[in-house]
């Protein structure tokens, strides 16, 4: 198991270094294809994957992803979010009493939690100073894992969330955060004699990678929530050793748009 998660682990990484530094239609694609995927899981787990309110879901997220590829106004995004609702209520409504509640807020929660965060990785990416901004992203989910699972197997005692997390523990959450920011300060001091938008990348990448690191930890706690209410181990199985493609983008759905958030107000 562990090297089946080691060489998948490589493998993603590869994929992701080559895919955010093409950028442009590659990564538009593959992000909406990650999206389809996570909330296909999502749904699943939710028990609404065969059901036609998870296609109001799809649909909405492919229009949002083209909305986002052709630059066209945010006005329409909330054109676009309205009119999947209202869909949503009419199949609710004349299909009485098929649905229950909850699976009808439940198609609308799948494309928010999984296709409109995971966007941002894109949006980042496509900003002027993308090719750099977009590693941020990894460097505060991936990298705090790293040294959040480092600094809680080293001292770990204190647990955050003991029933929901058991192995999860307070100087690892800190460790996390501090692990990330200090990558990202390094990485800033690299890179930011390149950057032509980001007026202060020290600041901006240090805190920005910070703040994601933060909620990455919230994104991956989130997730387990989710599972556990629910009973599943993973999400899927899709990705030797590390289960669905949820189970490994979980905090990269926090870090991506916090990260973009945080370049556009402190750069």
């Amino acid at each position: 198991m562990f090297w089946t998660r080691l060489v998948s682990g490589i493998v993603l990484l590869i994929l992701a270094i080559v895919f955010i530094f093409v950028g442009g239609l590659p990564l538009w694609a593959i992000s909406l294809l990650i999206s389809l995927i996570g909330m296909f899981e999502l749904y699943r787990v939710l028990k609404i994957e065969k059901k036609a309110v998870s296609w109001i879901g799809y649909i909405g997220a492919v229009v949002y992803y083209a909305l986002l590829y052709f630059k066209i106004s945010s006005e329409y995004e909330v054109i676009l979010f309205v009119v999947m609702l209202l869909l949503e209520m009419v199949i609710y409504v004349f299909t009485f009493p098929e649905y229950k509640t909850e699976e009808i807020t439940a198609s609308f929660f799948g494309l928010f939690y999984v296709a409109v965060l995971f966007s941002f990785l894109y949006q980042t990416r496509a900003l002027k100073d993308g090719k750099l901004l977009a590693w941020l992203i990894l460097i505060s989910s991936w990298g705090s894992d790293t040294c959040a699972y480092a600094v809680g197997m080293l001292i770990g005692k204190h647990k955050v969330t003991p029933k929901l997390s058991p192995k999860k523990s307070l100087e690892g959450c800190i460790g996390g955060v501090c692990g990330a920011a200090l990558i990202a300060y390094v990485y800033a001091n690299f890179v930011r004699n390149y950057m032509v938008e980001v007026e202060n990348p020290l600041l901006a990448c240090t805190v920005g990678c910070a703040l994601g690191a933060v909620v990455s930890q919230i994104g991956d706690l989130a997730a387990s929530a989710i599972k556990r209410n629910h009973e599943i181990k993973d999400y899927g199985n899709l990705i030797p050793g590390h289960g669905g493609i949820l189970d490994r983008f979980d905090s990269m759905l926090f870090t991506a748009p916090i990260v973009f958030f945080a370049v556009m107000f402190l750069g």
